[in-house]
């Protein structure tokens, strides 16, 4: 439940920056129709390059509608997950998740992933549970085609007999010590049937721990390397809309300047909305990674 929450929680994020980054694209087409209209009235522009980015402006308010129903959509299905009154409203937590992030960049060694996973995972607990009760079932089996051994001791004081209408002293001190030997001879052939079906239950008990323990071990390698490989993803698309961003800059002094085509323009404001909306999604996409490592080794 913990999982289905977290992949609930960052889609709902991932949709909240999406949201933001759309928005920020909207006001910048906004005011590139404004300055364009204010260069027509001076016979720079055409109408058509106008009505071209308008139609921009009007893919991005459907990208926003599409945004804003899908964030409706996770944030009913948490509600309905937790159990929430119908109606009530929360707040999403940015603050965490920048919080996990930073602690993200000091990534620990796989090596230490895989012990957490040993000591805390529940499937390795559970079938090692498993072969300490069938490790006690051999001995209890064992032990029953042994013999039992009983060593008695008893001292009794008896006083004087009162019974009789003339009471006799009889203060008697008896004590004994006795050693005695029981073995139940049909336990010879009994026992070893459930001797051998102890043992055969031991040794399964163990394959199916280490099949955890390998099984754990292929999950956490696989899920640390898609963390090491999401976190590289991230720097590179850091790097993509650092580079996106100067080049709409140069475009739209070239263009302003009479120096570039309405077409570059809007190739260099589509690259630079596709890098925003990928670093959006790598980041997410590592959160995720992150959690789905610690979901496998049990410290979600």
């Amino acid at each position: 439940m913990r999982f289905l929450l977290t992949g609930y929680y960052l889609d709902l994020c991932k949709l909240q920056n999406q949201s933001q980054v759309i928005v920020k694209n909207i006001e910048l087409t906004e005011k590139v129709i404004e300055q364009m209209k204010a260069r027509r009235e001076q016979g720079t522009v055409l109408k058509n390059d106008i009505t071209r980015y308008e139609l921009q402006r009007q893919s991005l308010l459907l990208t926003k509608t599409q945004i804003d129903d899908a964030h409706k959509i996770i944030r009913h299905q948490i509600g309905t997950t937790i159990h929430l009154p119908e109606g009530e409203n929360f707040e999403v937590d940015a603050l965490s998740l920048e919080e996990e992030g930073r602690a993200l960049k000091a990534l620990t060694s796989e090596e230490s992933w895989q012990q957490r996973a040993v000591e805390n995972n529940i499937d390795i607990r559970k079938a090692s549970l498993a072969t300490e009760m069938s490790e006690q079932k051999v001995r209890s089996t064992r032990a029953a085609s042994r013999p039992s051994v009983a060593v008695i001791a008893e001292n009794n004081l008896f006083g004087p007999y009162t019974s009789d209408l003339i009471p006799k002293n009889a203060n008697v001190n008896v004590w004994f010590i006795g050693i005695g030997v029981k073995y139940n001879l049909s336990s010879l052939w009994k026992n070893k049937h459930d001797i051998r079906k102890a043992r055969h239950k031991n040794t399964q008990a163990r394959e199916s721990v280490e099949m955890a323990r390998e099984g754990i071990e292929n999950g956490v390698q696989a899920s640390y390397t898609n963390l090491l490989t999401s976190s590289v993803e991230v720097s590179t698309q850091e790097k993509q809309v650092e580079l996106a961003d100067q080049n709409y800059t140069v475009v739209k002094n070239r263009y302003d300047n009479d120096l570039a085509l309405l077409t570059d323009m809007l190739d260099a404001s589509n690259m630079k909305l596709s890098a925003d909306m990928a670093l959006v999604n790598a980041r997410i996409n590592m959160l995720y990674n992150y959690f789905k490592l610690k979901y496998i080794t049990n410290t979600l």
